[in-house]
C-alpha cells in the first residue's frame, strides 16, 4: 500500500490515538447481546509471494496452489483483486473450495464503483458485485469500500444512499481518506451517525504518513484494521503492541469481530509481523489463534 508511505520515519508520532468518545459506549451496547466468543481474523493483502515459497509455503509449490497453502496458514485475506475486476462464478467457487472452514474473504469494492463518479451512479454494477461475492457463502467476511482522497463530507448524501442499497447479507466497512472527515467535527459526527444507522463498519488505517485517518471509531461491533508496517522497523512491533492493548479493551467492551490485515513493503515480511501479532493477541487477550508455521527444509547431508 503506497497510501501514506514515508521514507523518513524520524518525525512520525506513532502513538495510537485515544479512542473516540463514542467507541466504548457503542461497543458496550452490544456486550449484553454477546453470546459467543469474539471472532478475530488475522491476514495479509495477498496470497501469492514467491519469497514465501520454502518458508511459509512448501518448496516446489506451484503458484496456482498459493491460496490453498495460504488458507492453511492464515484466517482471512484482504481481497484486493476484486478492486480491479469482478470475479466470475467459477473463480468464486474455486476460491471458496480452496480454503478451510472458518476462513473468510474480505473483498474490496471495484474501483469502477468507488472511484468513478457518484456512488449511486453504479448501483447496477454494485448489484452485480454483491451477487458475485455472495457466492463465497459462509466464507464471505466483511467487504470494504475504499473511497478516494477527493471523496469529502459534501458527498455524505451520496454515501448514505449507496450503503442503503447494499444487501444485509454483504457486510460492509468504509475507508475514508479525505482530510476534512478528520478535522471537521460536525462532518465526522454526521458520518458516524449514518454508518451506525445502516450498520456499516469503519476501516481503521494505520499508516506512517497519514496519522489523521486513524480515527479509532468503530460504528458496529465489527472492526477492520489495515496496518502498514515499515520493513520490520522497531516501531512496527511497538505499534502492534499498542494495538493489542487496545484490542483487549475493545474485546472486553463488546467487540464481536475483528479483521486485522498486515501490510509490509512488497509484503515479504508480512507473515513475520502477523505471527508476532497473533502471539501477542493470544498472550494478552487470552485468544487461541493458530499462528502460521514455517517449513523446515532438510539440509543436504543431514543425518537422521
Amino acid at each position: 500500500m503506497d497510501f501514506g508511505k514515508l521514507s523518513d520515519l524520524s518525525l512520525v508520532d506513532f502513538t495510537l490515538p485515544p479512542d473516540h468518545p463514542d467507541t466504548v459506549p457503542l461497543l458496550n451496547r452490544y456486550s449484553t447481546a454477546k453470546k459467543e466468543k469474539a471472532k478475530v481474523y488475522v491476514g495479509l493483502p495477498v496470497w501469492v509471494n514467491k519469497a514465501w515459497v520454502g518458508e511459509y509455503y512448501p518448496a516446489g509449490m506451484k503458484e496456482k496452489e498459493s491460496l490453498l497453502w495460504y488458507g492453511k496458514q492464515f484466517h482471512t485475506i484482504e481481497l484486493n483483486s476484486t478492486h480491479y475486476h469482478i470475479p466470475g462464478p467459477d473463480t468464486i467457487e474455486r476460491w471458496r473450495n480452496s480454503v478451510p472452514q472458518g476462513f473468510t474473504f474480505c473483498p474490496k469494492f471495484p474501483q469502477l464503483i468507488s472511484h468513478e463518479g457518484p456512488l449511486v451512479s453504479s448501483l447496477d454494477l454494485t448489484a452485480t458485485f454483491c451477487e458475485a461475492i455472495a457466492g463465497l457463502e459462509d466464507k464471505l467476511g466483511c467487504s470494504f469500500l475504499q473511497l478516494p482522497p477527493y471523496f469529502g463530507p459534501n458527498q455524505l448524501p451520496d454515501l448514505e444512499k449507496f450503503v442503503q442499497y447494499i444487501p444485509e447479507s454483504v457486510p460492509l466497512a468504509v475507508e475514508l481518506r479525505h482530510p476534512d472527515w478528520f478535522v471537521d467535527h460536525v462532518a465526522s459526527l454526521e458520518l458516524f451517525e449514518v454508518l451506525e444507522k445502516y450498520r456499516v463498519s469503519t476501516v481503521l488505517t494505520d499508516v506512517s504518513g497519514r496519522r489523521d485517518v486513524l480515527h479509532m471509531r468503530p460504528t458496529t461491533p465489527t472492526a477492520m484494521v489495515r496496518f502498514v508496517g515499515n520493513g520490520l522497523h522497531p516501531t512496527d512491533y511497538t505499534r502492534i503492541d499498542d494495538w493489542v492493548s487496545r484490542i483487549k479493551v475493545w474485546l472486553e467492551a463488546g467487540l464481536q469481530e475483528l479483521y486485522f490485515f498486515v501490510h509490509e513493503p512488497d509484503n515479504i515480511t508480512s507473515p513475520e509481523l502477523a505471527t508476532y501479532l497473533i502471539d501477542q493477541l493470544n498472550k494478552v487477550c487470552g485468544l487461541d489463534i493458530k499462528p502460521p508455521k514455517k517449513f523446515v527444509q532438510a539440509v543436504q547431508g543431514e543425518l537422521f
